[in-house]
């Protein structure tokens, strides 16, 4: 593309801005100061964001025709070096989660804000094992996270069983719904499968709404128990039989959620675990197969049936964890927590981070809901920041921020059987 080709590519870009722009941002109504409402123009808001994007549009058409121009090349010392700080990252994030609440500065808020990053992560996890592994695109996972609130929220108000027994009965809930959703898509795929698994999500919450006898309806559920520390309850009255009581220490809000933090990172470590040792197992090679031809599956002898709802199963498992856990840290759930946004952060946090990627998942979760926390401070401009942030990470890496994960069974050195060179597979 010639220099007057990419102005001009650029120019149609900023007009299309503009036209977004000129009502979005360019005309505001406030409340005057006689109470009444009055219209703000801001005309140079909108120029400024119309500069941004002629000037980005610009500089991407420019890189692309530069990438173009270069021939096509194994993978530079900068590929290797990613891979190879990619090796240290995944550690380092590791023990920085691990230490997190002995770190000096670290208060209430820090906290919060790593309980929710790790409560994304567990769930990008468990959509990783439909989406990246199996290659399923489900856009109503957040219904399994909705399914695992509710059974831990209404198994312990109307039974009376403690958060560590009802975690294992919400993941086995969502399980099972999970192999309800699996077998009328067995035939479907791509955008069809979308479709349904998006209905899903939607039936899912419509019920949650209007069951009012069982889920309080859009009032929600509220007073839902806390998990207590081997029996022990976090007072603040403490006393013998509490936990601050038992160890001899001042009671404080902080330990409640200092607890929960390391509940939810075990959580997710277990899914991590159980993710990295499926992938290596027949049934993970399965999922990458199927992910990525359908129809070899079959020809190999594959029980495609078999492999689509194991991954549907183990998927809904760990949401299904990750919603217990989220109603008891909230201890009030409602269906307005369980709408479409989440399913689409979360597929988003799958898909920025790389498909099949534990590493990109958990980086992405951090710089996604981590980064929006950072531009609280920027009010309107936040999401504009944001979805700006998105558009970068795609343009520069299209496969996502960890895009050339090694696949679970690689070609490695050949060694002599019998005088024959044989493949010898490595994880």
């Amino acid at each position: 593309m010639t220099p007057a080709q990419a102005i001009r590519d650029a120019a149609i870009a900023a007009a299309v801005a503009f036209g977004l722009f000129v009502m979005l941002v360019g005309l505001r109504t406030d409340v005057g100061p006689e109470g009444g409402l009055i219209l703000r123009q801001r005309w140079g808001q909108v120029a400024l964001l119309c500069g941004i994007v002629f000037a980005g549009r610009l500089a991407i058409t420019t890189l692309a025709g530069r990438r173009a121009l270069q021939p096509s090349t194994a993978p530079g010392p900068w590929t290797a070096r990613l891979q190879r700080a990619g090796k240290l990252l995944a550690p380092a994030l590791l023990a920085v989660a691990l230490v997190l609440p002995a770190i000096p500065g670290i208060g209430r808020y820090e906290l919060d804000i790593g309980i929710l990053v790790l409560t994304y992560i567990m769930l990008g996890w468990g959509l990783n094992i439909v989406v990246g592994l199996a290659g399923l695109l489900d856009l109503g996972y957040v219904a399994f996270y909705a399914i695992g609130a509710y059974s831990y929220a209404l198994l312990a108000q109307y039974f009376g069983l403690s958060f560590w027994i009802c975690l294992p009965l919400a993941g086995i809930l969502a399980a099972f719904w999970g192999v309800l959703l699996g077998f009328p898509v067995l035939r479907l795929r791509g955008d069809y499968l979308a479709i349904v698994t998006l209905a899903f999500g939607e039936i899912i919450r419509v019920v949650l709404l209007n069951w009012t006898e069982l889920t309080n309806g859009p009032n929600g559920i509220s007073g839902i128990p806390r998990p207590s520390f081997f029996g022990l309850p976090f007072s603040m009255a403490g006393g013998e039989g509490t936990f601050a009581g038992f160890f001899g220490i001042e009671p404080s809000p902080s330990h409640r959620v200092i607890f929960l933090y390391y509940v939810i990172f075990a959580l997710a470590l277990l899914t991590n675990w159980v993710t990295l040792r499926l992938r290596r197992q027949p049934l993970g090679r399965a999922w990458e197969a199927l992910r990525e031809d359908e129809i070899a599956c079959r020809a190999l002898g594959i029980n495609i049936t078999t492999t689509k709802l194991t991954a549907f199963a183990l998927g809904a498992m760990f949401g299904g964890f990750a919603g217990a856990f989220f109603a008891t840290r909230q201890a009030f759930i409602s269906p307005e927590s369980f709408t479409f946004i989440e399913s689409a952060i979360i597929l988003a946090i799958v898909v920025l981070g790389g498909l099949g990627s534990q590493v990109g998942v958990a980086i992405a979760a951090l710089v996604m809901i981590g980064g929006f926390e950072v531009f609280r401070g920027l009010d309107e401009w936040r999401m504009l920041v944001f979805g700006g942030a998105m558009v970068v990470i795609m343009v520069l890496r299209p496969r996502g921020l960890v895009g050339t994960r090694t696949p679970s069974i690689a070609l490695g050195e050949k060694r002599a059987i019998g005088g024959d060179l044989v493949g010898e597979g490595r994880g």
